[in-house]
C-alpha cells in the first residue's frame, strides 16, 4: 500500500473519493470538500491548509482522511484554546497543528475513509501512521481527529490516542408515523408547550417552505447565504462560506442540501440550512432578519423533525450546544475526538485533564437526561455512543 499526501481534492477523481464515503454523507463528499477549496472557504486566509491523506493499493484508492494543517483553532468546535494557552505559556509552540476534520462542521462521521473491499486494519494503520509521520516531519505540536464515529473512535483508542468527550443533543426517530405521533410520547405539559410554540408561528402569518438544492433557484441560494452571513455579522464572527460555495453545492449535492425558508407577507424573513445523508439530517446554520416568536424552534427543529419522519431518516443532529433542545425532544448524546500530543510531559498533563473532564461530562450528560419531555414509558431508544 502506498500513502500519498494531496494538497487539493481536485487531484482525486470524485468517483474514487466518493467510493470511500458511507451513507452518502454530505460533509465527506468530494463535492462538499472540493467546493470549500475551490471557493477559498479553506486555505491560508482562514488557516485550514488541505493535506489530505490517501492510500492506494496498486492504482485503486482504498483509504483517505481529510487532514488540514491549522495555525488557529477556529471552526473546529472541539475547543482546545486552553491547551494552546498552556502549551505556549510553558514555552512551547502549539501552532501549527494538524486536524482530521470537516471544516466548520461539528457533525459525527467517519474520519478514516475505507473502501468496503479493502483490508480495514491495514488501511487504518497506513492512514494513522501516515498522519503521525507527517506530524513529526513538520514538527507539529499535535494531531486531532474530530467528531469521530464509534468505529473510528475505537480504532484510534486502540492505537494510543487520547479520547475526549463532548455532548450534543440529537433526535432519534422511533418509527413515528407523523409529528403528532411523536408528540404523543411527551408528557401532557411538554406537549402543550410545544404545540403553543408552533401555533404562535402560524399566528404571526409566517409560512414555511422546504427547498432542496436541486430545486433551489440562484436567488434562493443567494438568500440562504445572506441569512447565513447575517448571523455571523451580528455575533462578530467570520462567515467563511461564500455565495460561490452555496451555488456550487446546490448544484452538486442536489437533494442533500435542505433549506427551510420562512416567509412573512410573501417576503423571506429567515432560513435554516441543513444537509442530509441517506439516514440522517444535519442542521448547520440559521439566519433571521427580525424577531419572531418561536420561529427559530420551528424552522431549525420542528421542520427538521417533520422532514425526518416524512423521509424515514433515523437521526437528526441539529448542531452543537443548546440545552434548550432537550425540552423539544432532543437527547444528550456523547461526541468523541481523539488526540495525539507530541510533547510527552504535555501529553501526560492533557491525559490527566481528560480523565477529570470525563467525570464532569458524564455527570452533566446524566443530569441533562433527567429533563427530557418524554413520558417514562415512551423514551425513544438510541444507539450506544460508547467507544
Amino acid at each position: 500500500m502506498q500513502l500519498r499526501v494531496v494538497d487539493a481534492l481536485n487531484d482525486i477523481p470524485p468517483a474514487d473519493w466518493n467510493a470511500l464515503v458511507r451513507d452518502e454523507n454530505p460533509f465527506l463528499a468530494h463535492e462538499f470538500l472540493s467546493a470549500l477549496e475551490r471557493h477559498d472557504c479553506v486555505g491560508e486566509r482562514y488557516g485550514w491548509l488541505p493535506r489530505h491523506l490517501t492510500v492506494y493499493d496498486q492504482k485503486r484508492l482504498v483509504g483517505a482522511a481529510p487532514l488540514y494543517l491549522k495555525d488557529n483553532s477556529y471552526g473546529e468546535l472541539v475547543f482546545d484554546w486552553a491547551w494552546a494557552d498552556a502549551y505556549q505559556r510553558a514555552g512551547g509552540r502549539y501552532y501549527p497543528k494538524a486536524v482530521v476534520a470537516i471544516p466548520y462542521t461539528p457533525a459525527t462521521g467517519s474520519r478514516l475513509l475505507l473502501h468496503p473491499e479493502a483490508d480495514a486494519d491495514a488501511v487504518t494503520d497506513t492512514l494513522v501512521q501516515g498522519a503521525l509521520e507527517l506530524s513529526r516531519e513538520l514538527e507539529l505540536s499535535s494531531l486531532h481527529w474530530l467528531f469521530t464515529d464509534a468505529a473510528d473512535t475505537e480504532r484510534l483508542k486502540a492505537r494510543g490516542f487520547l479520547l475526549r468527550q463532548g455532548v450534543q443533543f440529537h433526535w432519534h426517530n422511533d418509527g413515528y408515523r407523523d409529528f403528532d405521533d411523536f408528540l404523543e410520547r411527551f408528557s401532557a405539559q411538554k406537549r402543550k408547550k410545544l404545540k403553543r410554540e408552533r401555533r404562535r408561528v402560524q399566528e404571526q402569518g409566517i409560512e414555511l417552505r422546504v427547498v432542496h438544492g436541486n430545486e433551489a433557484s440562484a436567488q434562493d441560494l443567494e438568500i440562504a447565504q445572506r441569512f447565513y452571513a447575517s448571523t455571523f455579522d451580528r455575533k462578530s464572527g467570520i462567515a467563511t462560506l461564500n455565495l460561490g460555495f452555496f451555488l456550487e453545492i446546490g448544484r452538486t449535492l442536489g437533494d442533500r442540501l435542505v433549506l427551510v425558508f420562512a416567509y412573512a407577507r410573501g417576503q423571506p424573513v429567515a432560513c435554516a440550512i441543513n444537509l442530509r445523508s441517506r439516514s440522517a439530517l444535519y442542521g448547520r446554520h440559521w439566519g433571521c432578519n427580525a424577531e419572531y416568536h418561536s420561529l427559530h424552534f420551528e424552522a431549525c427543529y420542528y421542520q427538521g423533525i417533520e422532514y425526518c419522519i416524512r423521509n424515514g431518516l433515523r437521526l437528526f443532529e441539529p448542531g452543537a450546544q443548546g440545552e434548550h433542545k432537550i425540552s423539544r425532544g432532543f437527547l444528550p448524546t456523547t461526541t468523541w475526538s481523539a488526540h495525539w500530543i507530541a510533547d510527552e510531559k504535555f501529553r501526560a498533563a492533557i491525559s490527566d485533564f481528560l480523565r477529570r473532564e470525563e467525570r464532569v461530562m458524564n455527570d452533566y450528560r446524566e443530569e441533562l437526561g433527567e429533563h427530557h419531555p418524554y413520558r417514562a414509558d415512551a423514551l425513544p431508544a438510541k444507539p450506544s455512543s460508547c467507544p
